[in-house]
Formats: C-alpha cells, sequence, structure tokens
C-alpha cells in the first residue's frame, strides 16, 4: 500500500497544478469507498482549493470553509490530467478545477476514502489521536525511548503502531531496523537510549531518502505523472530474503510479525 513517501510524493506531485484553483465540477462515479463519499457536488464548486497538506498518510486539501481528507488506501493513487482523457474502470472521482485541470482519484481495491469536514481537520476521528510525524522536531531517540519503555512487544510493531510514529509503514519499518542494527523482534522495552537515537534518526534517513527517489514502487503505486518511485533500487534488506546481507553475507531471513513480512539478518541485527 502507499506509505508515507509515496503519499508525501503525491502530495508534491499534485499541489503545484491545483493550489489557488477554485473547483468547478465534481464527477462522482462510484461514492462506495472505505467509507461512503459524501456529496461533493454540492459542496466543492465554486470554491478555491487554498493548501495540500500531508497528516501521516492522509492528505488534507483545504478550502475556507472546509477540508477534503483523502487516504489512498491500499492501491489508490491521484493523477492531474484533462476532461478530454477518458477515465478508466477504476477512476472513481474527478475534482474538475475552472482551467480544466482534473485531479483524478484512483482506487482498485476502492479501500481509500475521500471525506470533507468543516471542523478542524486534525481533530477529526481519524488524525487526532496520531503519533508525531516522524520527519518533525517531536520525534526523536529521546521520544520514542518514552514510548518503549515497560513495553514487551516487538520493537518493530512499536514503530508500526500509527499512534506512536505516523507513516512507518511495513517497508520503512524493515529498511530502518536494519540501518539501525535492531532485530525487528527485540523487546521495545530492551531498547538503550542510544538505540532509540540510532533507530530515530535511521526511520528519519530511510524516509526522507525514499521521498527523494520518489516512493517505492511496489504493485500499484505511481506518483502524479504516472511515473514509478525509485526507491526499490535502494532496498537493503526487504524483498531480499534468501540473499546474501550487503553488510556481511549472511543469508537474509523471513518471518512474520503481527501477519507482517519481517527481514532481518541475523548477524547485523542484534
Amino acid at each position: 500500500m502507499p506509505e508515507l513517501p509515496e503519499v508525501e510524493t503525491s502530495r508534491a506531485g499534485i499541489a503545484p497544478h491545483i493550489v489557488g484553483k477554485s473547483f468547478r465540477e465534481i464527477i462522482i462515479r462510484q461514492a462506495r469507498l472505505r467509507w461512503p463519499v459524501p456529496p461533493l457536488q454540492t459542496t466543492l464548486p465554486g470554491l478555491e482549493l487554498l493548501s495540500v497538506a500531508r497528516r501521516g498518510k492522509y492528505l488534507l486539501l483545504a478550502t475556507q470553509p472546509g477540508c477534503l481528507i483523502l487516504h489512498l488506501g491500499m492501491s489508490g493513487n491521484l493523477r492531474i490530467t484533462h476532461p478530454d482523457h477518458a477515465p478508466g474502470k477504476h477512476d472513481h472521482i474527478d475534482f474538475v478545477f475552472a482551467d480544466d485541470t482534473v485531479l483524478r482519484f484512483n482506487d482498485q481495491r476502492k479501500f481509500g476514502a475521500v471525506l470533507w469536514t468543516e471542523d478542524e481537520p486534525q481533530l477529526h476521528a481519524l488524525l487526532r489521536d496520531l503519533g508525531p510525524e516522524p520527519l518533525g522536531a517531536d520525534f526523536d531517540g529521546a521520544y520514542l525511548l518514552s514510548r518503549a519503555q515497560k513495553r514487551s512487544l516487538a520493537v518493530k510493531s512499536l514503530i508500526m503502531d500509527s499512534h506512536i510514529v505516523v507513516g512507518v509503514g511495513n517497508i520503512y519499518a524493515n529498511e530502518a531496523l536494519f540501518m539501525a542494527g535492531i532485530d525487528p523482534l527485540r523487546a521495545a522495552g530492551s531498547l538503550s537510549a542510544a538505540e532509540c537515537g540510532r533507530l530515530a534518526a535511521a526511520i528519519r534517513q530511510v524516509l526522507s531518502a525514499a521521498i527523494a527517489q520518489g516512493g517505492t514502487t511496489l504493485r500499484d503505486f505511481a506518483n502524479a505523472d504516472g511515473k514509478p518511485g525509485y526507491f526499490k533500487q535502494s532496498l537493503n534488506v526487504y524483498g531480499r530474503a534468501g540473499l546474501d546481507c550487503l553488510n556481511c553475507a549472511a543469508p537474509i531471513e523471513l518471518f512474520k510479525i503481527g501477519q507482517r513480512a519481517t527481514y532481518r539478518c541475523r548477524v547485523c541485527q542484534v
């Protein structure tokens, strides 16, 4: 599914094309996504889009009276196109702007979401309990240590909990733990302050690199121009089960934590 770097890539890709423009028409071809799509045809036309922001894996498209909350689900994507370009089978919603720019929401599995709120979006039920942004000033080793202490769950599960820190999905959790030299099965409460510092820094480094390279190409993700991300070329451990560790040549192991594929080098990660 699209993770934080993919969502941030989408945000950066669509924002220059639509911010400052007014909605002209909303075309809803499929209103039954994860939750029912509200009647945006009567809400948005005539409103100016003021900004496109991201909170975790949610995109926030703000207008003066309210805010669209978008989630890409398991396989969703957003594309900039033109009304003359015929929609495909899974192109469920078109946001048409006054200059004929179209923001098209595609979601093959229909697990995504398009919602509307006229309240402060950060107080929405989907957002209000989220943890800090991993690239923000509130996330560091000291914070991670404070949330890890006395916890017996696996450290990989801890950093994938959106109430602890947002946006650290499975791919990047595996990569960050490898970079930090920490076994994903370690009890979170066993981490030292130094290890938490290493892990927080690794999370920031891995996510920053992925954003810089346009996200990770796995199955369905493509950016706003339809071009795939390139971070898959730089993965050190994810998807490399049975191959030699790039550091020590020991075989990369594959197992599951919480039903999620987990990769480690038994030598490099302790």
